[in-house]
């Protein structure tokens, strides 16, 4: 046992619970960093002290170890937990009072060095410093009752130069603490000369699991002695995990597969109720700051790839539209073989799961995220009931390795828009085709080649219904059949598909030939689109006259026909050989014998499209190279007696087949007819675009990241949130990005990046699935889709997804509204105020707030208002949007109350909350812990007196400060990396010894370059 340490008092007479007063000590503040210590800014402030309980209960070695053993049914909850005090701190100058801070280390023996473990903040200007940061040991930290553990208190001289000295120490084994009858023990700080320095108290918190034990406590005086004073009358002994059920982001089998290195923090908060708050903040990586990249990016290969093949799938060309084709393909092969090379980094990057500030502009990882963390915090009252508060925080999704000289995204999709309609009229190889032609057609191309595919697995489904002989079956698939034909027929029924297809015709060599046309080197072909009308002219030096292509609609209009006429075939078909299921007496009359034989001779056929005849099937297609056409069932012989034994299958297979051929060679002649009207509207631009494209592509691979673990977490934390889930499938998701950069330089550009990409995730939707298995691979999520929308499926294990409702388990695609707001805080927004521009900070804010009322009208339109969760705020949500448009509208600089209203908004709608600046480290470590403060003190009634005190100790040792500490050194957290600074004040200990100071410096000049690496 350590010299100097005394046993804890205690008191007679006295209860339980006793009420430690804080004395009022001024301190300021800079805002330099120190080695071990890091500040944010504040001011003057109060700092009372919190209360302890006491068991009076003795510990076995037994019970010590089931103690020390956690929480089962709180796994995030610290094993063991204490608070410090120091009393009576003595510096050698008298004149002065220390700046103290305690750092607690550790080592389980048989291990012969110590550990350090954590550290609190720092008091400024005492004697005696109440320290509100409370020490834990989780489950991970592999303690038991050996386990010694050294304090150490030391005084910050100089925090501008981060100088400092141990002032004492003392020891204790966690053994002596747990036995103790009050779990209190008071040690003599002790410093290098064995000199008594002064005092400090070790109180440990008890983890009571289920056992319902608490103590009653009078009343106590307000003030005493002219003290404040903040009484406790109730433990927190009933346990958290029997009033809800936890995901833990240790324990929990989703979230542990999709987020990890949490670092926990534990605060003792009083109240103005006379009671306290437990709080734990947490923050964790995620391993979708790769995965997500790694899926976004090989399905860009696939969309880019297929362009080029349905590029390539034209067919042959004229020589002016093969030119334009070649160069169209020679930049998208460019962007693949790029994206190729992305890939292969991200497959081979070995990296931490973040990606830090200092990476951001690193190529290789320019889809990954900066510095993506979720940030948790509990409360728990003192009735143990659990509050959790997640923001997803993560750096500006924004392209910087591509560089802000031009601007973000939004100035460049205007100049973009700009040089698209002045380089039109110049190119000569180009239709003018509008905006809304070129959505169309991609709307077209997607719709086709989904009923495409929809027709063809229902039309052997069919087949299969047949074969099986059930009624029923046949029924149910013909009906889908039919619908999904016909609305394939509707989507080619159109004019501009018309006429796509007849420019494509006109592109043809053979076309061009047959029209006699000059050649390619002196003339060439102009198409445009006037009056939906497309007009083809010969332009060159000898200026013949032009030629007005004829339309012959009528020819596009027998492809969708015929397969409108199949369809009917069928339907007639089956509906015979229904009435002659149910009615077999009437079998007789019917004969199939011919189909058969032609069913036959079709099958050894080569397949290929068949022409049929809308006004008479017994005529032949005009085409010579078409086949005969199928009969139509108005002219079907009369089936004999001797055939009734015929299968479905091989009545039915002819007319399936022709269904099949002519669909596939109308969509087939859809597709490309759109291709090509894409093509010449993206020729002009096509470097300009592409490079638009793949910017798009990085911002928006960002913020699909930071989404995706947005609503993993927040779907995990209510699950079994009725009004949540209701609200989820109805009316969507609510994303509110919160961000705080400034409209001034680089921060502006990022700015543009960022609100393309926020906005662009509408085009995002969820579907929750069963996950195929219990292993880490399995929960993670699944990306489909190409630019114009993406999905994301989100697997589940079994128990957690038969609690959703039937419409998500049915696999209901659950939609994303964002919302964004920005507030620059920084000194270049100061400069952007006085001598800049606001205007795109104000645009973002005014179109978030139409957004954000949008949905809350929704809402209150299909919603109950008990589907949100519950506040003691006593302003209603319809005056907080009225507060947010006021502030949203007025000209305020610096209007820091808009990010607390839409913030506050977004908590009280069920929404998904994110904040994000630069680089998501010093002013997103602001607006968390500010943000934090403000939800103790208004929803749980956190001490006024204390704020300060609480905003200060999670901004300087709360979980946030390892962000900070994993960017300097691209490593895990600060408890683990930080030189001890009794290392800089034991050189006249290594002086003595010339092998030591050898070490020592050898340990230095490492030290140093590292930290000059870092930097």
């Amino acid at each position: 046992m350590a010299a100097g340490r005394t046993n804890a008092k205690r008191a007679e007479g006295r209860l339980p619970w006793e009420c430690v007063t804080a004395r009022a000590s001024a301190f300021t503040r800079d805002s330099t960093g120190m080695e071990g210590v890091r500040e944010r800014g504040g001011s003057r402030t109060q700092r009372p002290w919190s209360v302890y309980r006491a068991s009076t209960l003795e510990l076995s070695n037994e019970m010590i170890g089931l103690a020390l053993a956690g929480n089962s049914q709180d796994p995030d909850a610290p094993v063991l937990e204490f608070s410090v005090a120091c009393a009576d701190l003595l510096t050698p100058a008298l004149d002065r009072k220390p700046n103290s801070f305690v750092s607690v280390s550790c080592t389980t023996p048989p291990q012969a060095f110590w550990t350090k473990h954590a550290q609190t903040e720092v008091i400024e200007g005492t004697s005696n410093p109440i320290f509100l940061s409370s020490i834990a040991f989780f489950q991970e930290s592999d303690i038991n009752q050996q386990t010694q553990v050294k304090v150490a208190v030391y005084d910050v001289k100089d925090r501008s130069q981060g100088t400092m000295y141990m002032l004492g120490s003392a020891l204790f084994p966690v053994k002596e603490l747990l036995q103790e009858r009050s779990h209190r023990l008071q040690l003599e700080l002790r410093s290098a000369e064995n000199r008594r320095v002064g005092n400090i108290t070790i109180a440990a918190w008890q983890m009571e699991d289920g056992a319902d034990q608490r103590t009653a406590v009078g009343r106590l005086p307000d003030n005493l002695s002219g003290r404040t004073v903040l009484p406790v009358d109730e433990s927190l002994a009933e346990s958290m995990g029997a009033r809800m059920k936890y995901a833990s982001l240790f324990r929990d089998t989703l979230l542990r597969s999709v987020f990890g290195g949490t670092m926990s923090r534990m605060y003792r908060l009083p109240t103005t109720a006379g009671n306290h708050l437990r709080v734990l903040e947490q923050m964790a990586e995620s391993v979708l700051s790769l995965n997500v990249p790694r899926q976004f990016v090989k399905l860009l290969l696939e969309e880019d790839a297929a362009r080029v093949c349905e590029l390539e799938e034209l067919g042959e060309l004229s020589p002016c539209w093969e030119g334009l084709r070649r160069q169209i393909v020679s930049q998208y092969q460019t962007i693949i073989l790029g994206y190729q090379e992305t890939v292969s980094d991200l497959n081979a990057y070995r990296g931490p799961s973040f990606k830090a500030s200092s990476l951001k502009a690193e190529r290789k990882l320019e889809f990954m995220s900066t510095n993506l963390h979720v940030q948790r915090m509990r409360a728990q009252d003192e009735l143990g009931l659990e509050h959790t508060y997640d923001v997803v925080t993560v750096g500006a999704p924004a392209a910087h390795c591509r560089g802000f000289k031009n601007g973000g995204l939004r100035k460049l999709i205007q100049k973009f828009e700009e040089a698209k309609k002045h380089s039109a009229p110049s190119s000569s190889q180009s239709i003018v085709f509008i905006p809304q032609d070129v959505v169309r057609a991609k709307e077209i191309i997607a719709h086709v080649n989904t009923l495409k595919t929809q027709v063809g697995y229902y039309a052997e489904r069919l087949s299969r219904a047949a074969k099986e002989r059930s009624p029923g079956g046949l029924e149910r698939t013909l009906a889908i059949l039919a619908d999904k034909t016909r609305q394939l027929v509707t989507v080619c029924d159109s004019k501009l598909l018309a006429s796509a297809i007849q420019a494509l015709n006109a592109a043809r060599p053979e076309y061009i030939a047959s029209k006699a046309s000059p050649s390619a080197d002196s003339q060439h072909v102009v198409l445009r689109n006037d009056q939906d009308t497309l007009l083809a002219t010969w332009s060159g030096s000898s200026s013949r006259s032009s030629l007005h292509v004829d339309w012959h609609e009528e020819e596009w209009e027998k492809v969708w026909l015929n397969v409108d006429k199949c369809l009917e075939c069928i339907i007639q078909r089956v509906d015979k050989l229904l009435q002659k299921e149910r009615r077999p007496s009437l079998g007789g009359q019917d004969n199939t014998q011919s189909d058969l034989q032609g069913g036959a001779s079709w099958k050894g056929e080569e397949k290929r499209a068949f022409w049929i005849n809308p006004e008479s099937t017994s005529q032949a297609s005009s085409s010579s190279a078409s086949p005969p056409p199928p009969p139509s069932s108005s002219s079907l012989p009369a089936l004999s007696s001797a055939q009734e034994a015929c299968e479905w299958s091989e009545a039915l297979y002819p007319l399936l087949t022709t269904l099949t051929e002519c669909v596939t060679m109308m969509s087939d002649k859809a597709k490309k007819s759109m291709v090509f009207l894409l093509m010449q509207d993206s020729a002009p631009t096509i470097a300009m675009d592409l490079s638009l494209q793949c910017r798009r592509d990085v911002v928006f691979c960002q913020t699909l990241t930071a989404l995706i673990c947005g609503f993993i977490i927040k779907l995990r934390n209510c699950l079994r949130d009725n009004g949540f889930l209701r609200q989820l499938y109805t009316i969507g998701l609510l994303a509110q990005f919160e961000s705080l950069l400034s409209t001034y330089g680089e921060e502006l550009a990022m700015l543009e990046d960022m609100s393309v990409g926020i906005m662009d995730l509408r085009n995002v939707t969820f579907k929750v699935t069963q996950a195929t298995g219990s292993s880490a691979p399995d929960m993670l999520p699944i990306i489909t889709g190409n630019r114009d929308g993406f999905n994301v499926r989100i697997p589940l294990p079994g128990t957690m997804f038969d609690a959703l409702p039937r419409e998500i388990q049915s696999g209901m695609l659950l939609r994303v509204r964002p919302v964004h707001f920005n507030v620059g805080i920084n000194e270049q927004q100061t400069l952007a105020e006085k001598f800049g521009d606001t205007s795109l900070q104000e645009t973002i804010n005014m179109e978030s707030l139409c957004r954000l009322n949008s949905y809350y009208e929704q809402f209150k339109e299909v919603l109950p208002e008990d589907c949100l969760p519950r506040s003691r705020s006593q302003t209603c949500l319809p005056e907080l949007l009225r507060f947010l448009g006021q502030n949203v509208h007025a000209r305020k600089n610096k209007n820091v109350d808009i990010l607390w209203q839409a913030a506050e908004i977004c908590r009280r709608l069920n929404g998904v909350r994110f904040t994000s600046c630069k680089s998501a480290k010093d002013r997103t470590a602001m607006s968390v812990t500010l943000e934090q403060c403000l939800i103790l003190q208004h929803e749980h009634g956190m001490a006024p007196q204390v704020f300060t005190q609480a905003l200060d100790c999670m901004r300087r040792v709360g979980t946030r400060e390892g962000v900070i500490q994993k960017n300097l050194s691209g490593l895990l957290p600060v408890r683990d990396l930080r030189l001890d600074p009794g290392l800089l004040y034991s050189l006249p200990l290594l002086a003595l010894s010339p092998n030591l100071l050898l070490v020592w410096i050898f340990l230095s000049v490492a030290y140093f370059l590292a930290k000059l690496r870092c930097s």
